[in-house]
């Protein structure tokens, strides 16, 4: 921790941005802290204190951050005890389970709202509240293009839900429920008794679903404090990590602990062990990719691979496993993985605390061995990302072995292709629908272009006839992403992707496609010159839309194994403003 003293006074010793705005004697210094005071700020605010951003993405749309307004007032407890002055701020709030078309097609779009709150206001350090899935990237994102001090503060999972004696799981669940719809087990009726069983409490999915793993994943990476990722929601302790975090902040913007020093290579291979530890959701992939891509750090779906190919699955929690992120909470969370792990780890990489995450977690260990399992007898035997390549994806795809089915790893079948998600949705329960339970679906068109905005379909649903004969899972392909809470066999960011032209384009229905995860091999076999004939005849889709931020992120997003972020965003671009205000 910093050894500066607590004394609010002790402000003298090291450069604040915020004395550009508000330092100033004359008219514009006035001015900005003449506005300011109409809320009732006292003079003493403005004597050269750091001043901390809060930013919120608190939203009655997003319900994952419904409670972010009490967040942030304990945020501003810990920042004006130790001397600083706090302002919350607004960006857009990204809901996964309400905007359309993708809450994916708008991350980078937030990332370049928070990018300009932080370099265009003054503030000396963030506090970034995050919590539904793509709110934590973009954050992130934002806040590394700027580079200044920076922490996270993760809004929690919901606690478990409870239904009829069974354990729900946010967002598995849904999945689950939508099978025994399709068969019959379920009625509507159960299904609406189902709801506020499933989502009980404010916070969001208490699977090891994107946000969750997100959560994880700023915590492995050392931008938030320990813990961070698996308190409920709803817990005290949340709160009183909020405050802390908000004490912290202060003191890293005395110490200049930028976002670059902690976002290091070191940090984001850290982070794909403990993704692979905790059998994290293929999401962390892209969101990586594209955090990295902001702070200028070579990271690439080989890293994935490479670090990711024989680290266990530690953790017992849905969808891989039967518990849910408050047992998880319990049994020691993130701190416990990094102990049992540590081994694998850059215990010497710094975090946000001043210290190494070595050092942060040393002592830790599991509470609740059926929940955090030992390295050396893990819950599952493969739980990083597998990376396939082949004439399929040339630039990479990716599965989650920990998710899918063992029988299915090594997998030959006839494509049954859907165009379209409109296709696969008209035909997919079509009792006529030529297809088995050796098949392989491919479904094209969701990519980061291709809906656009990269939707999470890539775990479409199999066949009703299907799924009445007892069959829960087959093989799928797609360009898409996949739910963090879903599971299954299913390969995701196929790279290069339909709308682009890439080779998952030109499946057609009865190719044969080879499927081996344990060569990192994804082939379709149709002879190159019968591919170049399809080529040939083939045409990109119309944009779909020709004016605003569509336009703006099809000209411009690049493909999954990039991260799909947009082209002219990746690198650091630092906090300076060169230009007065008028």
């Amino acid at each position: 921790m910093s050894g500066h003293s607590d004394d609010p006074q002790d402000t003298r010793s090291y450069k604040l941005r915020s004395n550009a705005w508000f330092k100033r004697q004359d008219r514009d210094g006035f001015s900005r802290r003449s506005w300011m005071k109409n809320q009732g700020r006292a003079d003493h605010l403005f004597d050269g204190r750091p001043v901390i951003g809060i930013c919120n993405t608190w939203s009655e749309f997003t319900p994952c951050n419904g409670h972010f307004r009490q967040i942030a007032e304990y945020v501003k407890r810990g920042v004006y005890e130790m001397g600083g002055f706090p302002l919350e701020f607004p960006v857009m709030s990204l809901s996964e389970i309400l905007l359309r078309p993708t809450a994916m097609l708008y991350r980078n779009l937030a990332s370049m709202d928070v990018e300009e709150s932080i370099r265009g206001q003054p503030m000396d350090g963030v506090v970034l509240l995050t919590g539904c899935d793509k709110t934590t990237p973009a954050l992130v994102m934002g806040a590394a293009s700027c580079d200044i001090p920076t922490i996270v503060v993760s809004g929690g999972p919901m606690l478990n839900g409870r239904y009829k004696g069974e354990m729900l799981g946010s967002g598995t669940h849904s999945w689950i429920f939508t099978e025994r719809l399709k068969t019959g087990q379920m009625t509507m009726a159960d299904l609406s008794q189902a709801e506020a069983a499933m989502s009980r409490s404010s916070g969001h999915c208490m699977t090891m679903g994107t946000a969750s793993t997100m959560a994880s994943m700023v915590e492995a990476l050392g931008i938030a404090l320990p813990t961070n990722a698996a308190i409920p929601g709803v817990d005290a302790r949340r709160y009183a990590l909020a405050h802390m975090a908000g004490r912290r902040i202060v003191e890293m913007v005395k110490d200049d602990l930028r976002l670059s020093k902690v976002l290091t290579k070191k940090a984001f291979e850290n982070a794909i062990l403990v993704n692979g530890a905790i059998g994290g959701s293929t999401n962390a992939v892209v969101h990586l990719l594209a955090m990295a891509g902001r702070m200028g750090i070579d990271l690439t779906l080989d890293d994935w691979d490479r670090l990711g190919r024989d680290m266990p699955c530690l953790v017992n929690l849905m969808p891989s496993g039967k518990y849910l992120m408050e047992e998880f909470y319990y049994a020691g969370g993130i701190p416990a993985v990094i102990s049992e792990i540590r081994h694998r780890l850059h215990l010497d990489a710094l975090t946000v605390t001043g210290q190494t995450i070595g050092e942060n977690n040393a002592g830790a260990k599991s509470h609740d061995p059926d929940v955090i399992y030992p390295f050396a007898a893990p819950f599952k035997p493969q739980g990083g990302i597998a990376v396939l390549r082949g004439n399929l994806a040339p630039n990479g795809a990716v599965l989650k072995p920990s998710a899918a089915s063992p029988s299915l790893m090594k997998h030959r079948g006839r494509a049954v292709v859907f165009e379209s998600i409109e296709d696969y949705d008209a035909r997919i329960d079509d009792p006529a629908l030529d297809i088995d339970e050796s098949c392989v679906m491919v479904l094209k068109g969701c990519g980061p272009r291709g809906y656009p905005g990269f939707p999470e379909v890539g775990n479409f649903a199999l066949p009703a006839k299907i799924l009445k004969k007892g069959i829960r899972d087959m093989v799928r392909i797609s360009d898409a992403r996949m739910s963090g809470t879903a599971y299954g066999t299913t390969v995701l960011h196929t790279a290069p992707e339909a709308a682009a032209g890439g080779p998952i384009a030109l499946v057609r229905n009865g190719d044969m496609i080879e499927l081996d995860v344990a060569a990192r091999r994804l082939h379709l076999d149709v002879a190159d010159d019968e591919l170049s004939r399809r080529r040939a005849g083939w045409s990109a889709p119309v944009r779909p839309s020709e004016r605003g931020y569509y336009r703006l992120y099809v000209d411009h997003v690049l493909q999954a194994d990039r991260g799909a972020d947009l082209d002219f965003l990746v690198g650091n671009s630092g906090a300076a403003v060169k230009r007065e205000s008028h």
